[in-house]
């Protein structure tokens, strides 16, 4: 049983590393398609129940939004492993931009999650962590250290 928390800014390629990586395995719990806390917080907690593994694919930039992922997860006897997603506002407006219309998050929306985001730590309770950075035409995913 396994939950994975994703973490940076939008535009940086949670979605992307969701599909390629948990499509087949894992639920994916996503704001942007729920559309409500009190939905996410049914379907987090199905899975739960259920034993099934499931993949947060939103901004999680706080240590505070990640907590209640992190604690009721272990709670549930879940191993928590975090993907933290190198975050440039720069960069990551850019490939806003190239989004269709209708996915494209609003510049300020951006920057504003920019403001607020916090890297992650072990000592949140993640079990494992990676760091994921966008190359050209790849996605490089690699073990978690202190020092990046």
């Amino acid at each position: 049983m396994e939950a994975v928390i994703l973490c940076g800014l939008q535009a940086t390629g949670k979605s992307t590393l969701c599909r390629e990586r948990f499509f087949r395995t894992h639920v994916r719990i996503n704001l942007d398609m729920l559309k409500s806390r009190h939905r996410e917080a049914i379907l987090v907690r199905a899975c739960l129940e259920a034993k099934q593994p499931f993949v947060v694919d939103n901004t999680n930039p706080t240590r505070e939004d990640r907590k209640k992922y992190v604690e009721t997860a272990r709670a549930a006897g879940f191993k928590v492993v975090c993907y933290y997603f190198e975050s440039r506002v720069a960069e990551s407006l850019i490939r806003n931009e190239s989004r269709p219309d209708d996915e494209q998050v609003p510049s300020p929306g951006i920057k504003a999650t920019a403001a607020r985001l916090e890297l992650p730590s072990r000592a949140e309770g993640f079990d494992e962590m990676y760091y994921v950075r966008i190359g050209t035409g790849s996605m490089e995913v690699q073990e978690w250290r202190d020092e990046v």
